[in-house]
């Protein structure tokens, strides 16, 4: 016979005040605090949103699946896809110890700028919501519970840790609150994660009226919050404004928690509320009767068939078709093909940041292409550098540790010459000095260039002579999350042959404004200084053959967390490459892989262009299948591409409140027009609209057909809308519904989107699509009433496959105002 363990509330009223307070903070980096006297385990969670990272180091750590980031999976406009996604990265969860997951991230595309856009999906908040939605689902139905976030209004990385987002009440019920809501009430989010920024003054971590007036009163959420890394900042305040974890560990900021509890009842009643969904995660989790080994060594490796498939369909599905004169696309078999750029055999499969892992394998485009048209049908051509540091070298980095008399400590190795410290050897102290080594293999004499960036001070001697000093004058730069130094760099001279390479390190003390203890981390770049003709030789390859596909973008050094984005133009000199293939090639492809849009000169001179974003680590596969006509390409835009970056919503012509933001507030006074909004609003020609998309077919949609032409308050519509394949292939497309509000009240956007549909069509096929609205779908928000509010009259219908391309259109009256107010309930225990 065996004896039922206790639930969460049994246990709850067994804890001690101390074991409460206790379970509200994390125990380490990953980890909440077990409590071995109730039998009570640790619950582990892990990164993130494109693949379960485990509990290593964001360099290195347990090999794990890399999925397309979020900007991809946007692209799919798939719903039931996201949610087969969040399936198989419970499985990743799970091998890894892991309970949590860390995702997904949807916060808008509220500018080009932003240094995260690539992990979220979308400039729209019912996209967003929708996928995020699907996300969740998946991934809870397999027992791991998915943290949203960020809680709210992180829309850019500037000055993120302390910065004030000051967003107008209509713009944050409308448009930035509804992803969270959507994911909340139809997703069962188990969990959420408060942002680092402040909210209209308040930091989101100790916000009432967003963690308990809306999301726990307004939308019912039973679930837990915890902080982002580092982003609590009080004790008692934290918890009673509902708050319940900190992470992570050992405790920082509720240092003082149990003091306050016992001398204040509201505390303490908040410390037993936050304890209890501790307890429930855990038990939602299946953590309290299966507990899992959360030691990181114990973590599995294991790489799955399926999941590998999926990323390749995914990635396809979500590559975008920008361009296809000639029909120059997908290429024929046999061809002969110059694969030319600096992303052709470097696989650019994921962003930077917190977001990055250590994939199984990162297949290249030059690999995929190979693979699938044999080796000797494709040739390459590097033909431009898009580094924003020196690379990283895959060369074994010896680490020892010493103390003040230089006597070695302990000694640990790393296979890359990169690594931030999480976690230090025993007996290391927080404030250590490191002396790390490594060899050079200098190919032939030369001069190379060298370089460094930090968080701490460096050092870099070749051969026993210094060649970069990253200490005497360091200086606070972009790297490693706002932490790190700008990157040093110096050129040298090296004989052909082997070098020893010495980096002496200092770490920085902990500060006590991170919240948690001092981050370190060091890389070192190596690299010979490039040919002056590369970018002529690539050219000459490019005439030799069929076709050439130039790969050009970005990497997770651009397009990371702690940093906004450089601008729009493509980094080093890419766009002068692709003109000169362009020349030598009439049947040029552009294959652009970057987290967000792109300004393209060449345009008018490439027939055809593919976005393929950074689509996991089946990356080649996918692009060879869509560039060959394996797989159509399924993606549509999820976010506007500007013409120029003046037209961005909030890039005025000078730095100012509006972007990046100044004395410590970013003013959202764009309100409710980003995006699609901000285009028709403006009177704008975008580079490419949002939703836009071609395919290797054409489809033709019908007339709409509507449940009713007249619509009293609370009331559903269906709308159905034939669509059919009008071409000789198989192919995807969306069907898009944007409403507009003719006898609106208050100022609104042109349209809204508010449904859409993805269907796949063989030739000739046809399929009725139906796409149903309710009255959240003809309101907005009246800050005044405090209420949603559909005016009474008349809504048009705007039906079609992007938001520039609407060609069928209806109408239908709603016959008196329907309003919902919103009333907030007060937080349960």
């Amino acid at each position: 016979m065996t004896t039922r363990r206790p639930d969460s509330d049994t246990l709850l009223d067994q804890l001690t005040l101390e074991e409460q307070v206790a379970l509200l903070a994390g125990a380490d980096f990953w980890r909440t605090v077990p409590i071995h006297r109730l039998n009570i385990p640790a619950l582990k969670v892990t990164d993130g949103p494109a693949g379960a990272r485990g509990g290593g180091a964001l360099i290195g750590g347990t090999p794990t699946t890399a999925f397309p980031v979020g900007i991809a999976l946007g692209s799919t406009w798939n719903p039931a896809l996201l949610r087969r996604i969040g399936e198989h990265l419970a499985r990743e969860a799970q091998d890894k110890g892991a309970g949590v997951l860390l995702a997904p991230t949807v916060n808008l595309f509220r500018s080009t700028l932003n240094g995260r856009n690539f992990e979220s999906y979308a400039e729209d908040p019912l996209l967003t919501g929708t996928l995020g939605t699907a996300y969740v689902q998946g991934l809870q139905s397999k027992g791991v519970a998915a943290t949203v976030k960020h809680f709210v209004g992180n829309e850019s990385e500037y000055q993120r840790n302390t910065i004030s987002s000051e967003i107008p009440e209509r713009a944050l019920r409308e448009l930035y609150l509804v992803p969270f809501e959507m994911t909340v009430r139809r997703g069962g989010a188990w969990a959420v994660m408060s942002a680092y920024n402040k909210v209209n003054g308040t930091y989101s971590s100790e916000h009432p009226r967003l963690l308990t007036d809306v999301l726990r009163g307004e939308w019912g959420f039973d679930g837990l919050v915890m902080s982002d890394w580092g982003g609590t900042h009080s004790a008692g305040q934290s918890v009673r404004a509902g708050l319940d974890l900190e992470m992570p560990g050992p405790a920082q900021a509720r240092r003082g928690l149990l003091e306050e509890a016992r001398q204040d009842g509201a505390t303490r009643q908040a410390v037993r509320a936050a304890a209890r969904r501790v307890l429930q995660l855990l038990e939602r989790t299946g953590t309290l009767d299966r507990p899992r080994d959360v030691r990181d060594e114990a973590e599995r490796a294991e790489e799955y068939a399926d999941t590998r498939r999926l990323i390749r369909r995914a990635g396809a599905e979500g590559t975008v078709l920008l361009k296809n004169d000639r029909a120059l696309l997908p290429l024929p078999a046999g061809a002969r093909v110059a694969v030319i750029g600096p992303n052709a055999a470097q696989a650019r499969v994921m962003g930077g940041g917190s977001a990055q892992l250590n994939a199984h394998r990162a297949v290249s485009p030059l690999d995929g292409l190979r693979a699938a048209l044999g080796d000797g049908q494709v040739t390459f051509a590097r033909g431009a550098q898009n580094d924003r540091f020196l690379p990283v070298l895959d060369t074994p980095l010896e680490i020892e540790y010493l103390d003040a008399e230089g006597a070695v400590l302990a000694r640990e190795a790393s296979a890359v010459s990169e690594k931030m410290w999480f976690s230090l050897p025993a007996g290391v102290p927080a404030d250590f000095r490191a002396r790390l080594t490594l060899t050079l293999d200098a190919p032939e004499a030369g001069m190379y260039d060298l370089s460094l960036a930090s968080a701490g001070r460096s050092c870099l001697s070749v051969d026993g002579t210094l060649v970069v000093d990253n200490a005497t004058n360091w200086a606070a730069g972009d790297t490693y999350f706002g932490f790190g130094s700008a990157e040093v760099r110096a050129r040298t001279f090296l004989g052909a042959g082997p070098h020893r390479a010495v980096i002496d390190f200092g770490a920085v003390a902990p500060d006590p404004s991170l919240g948690i203890a001092a981050f370190n981390a060091l890389r070192f770049g190596f690299r010979a200084p490039l040919s002056p003709t590369l970018i002529e030789e690539a050219a000459q390859l490019a005439a030799q053959a069929d076709y050439a596909v130039v790969c050009v973008g970005t990497n997770g050094d651009w397009e990371t967390e702690g940093v906004d984005r450089w601008g729009l133009t493509l980094p080093g000199r890419q766009d002068e490459l692709v003109q000169a293939v362009a020349r030598a090639n009439p049947n040029t492809v552009v294959l652009l892989q970057t987290g967000g849009p792109v300004l393209m000169p060449w345009l008018p001179d490439v027939p055809a262009v593919v976005q393929a974003w950074f689509p996991g680590q089946e990356a080649g596969h996918a692009v060879a299948d869509v560039l060959l006509g394996h797989a159509d390409p399924g993606g549509r835009l999820p976010q506007t591409f500007p013409a120029r970056l003046e037209d961005d919503p909030v890039q005025p012509q000078t730095p100012d409140v509006q972007y990046p933001g100044e004395q410590g507030r970013v003013a959202y006074q764009e309100g409710l027009f980003i995006g699609y909004r901000h285009v028709d609003r403006s009177g704008l020609t975008p580079l490419f609209p949002f939703g836009f998309g071609l395919s290797y077919t054409t489809f033709e949609l019908g007339e709409a057909q509507l449940s009713a032409g007249a619509l009293a308050p609370g009331d559903a519509l269906g709308v159905t809308v034939p669509v059919r394949n009008t071409g000789d292939r198989a192919g995807q497309t969306v069907v898009q519904l944007y409403v507009q509000d003719v006898d609106t009240t208050l100022e609104r956007p042109a349209k809204e989107l508010k449904a859409f549909a993805k269907v796949t069509l063989r030739p000739g096929e046809e399929q009725t699509v139906t796409l149903d609205l309710d009255m959240r779908s003809l309101a907005y928000f009246d800050d005044v009433r405090h209420a949603w509010v559909a005016d009474a009259g008349e809504f048009r219908l705007l039906i079609g496959q992007s938001s520039a391309d609407l060609p069928v259109t209806a109408s239908v009256r709603l016959l008196g105002e329907w309003a919902a107010p919103v009333r907030p309930a007060a937080a349960q225990d």
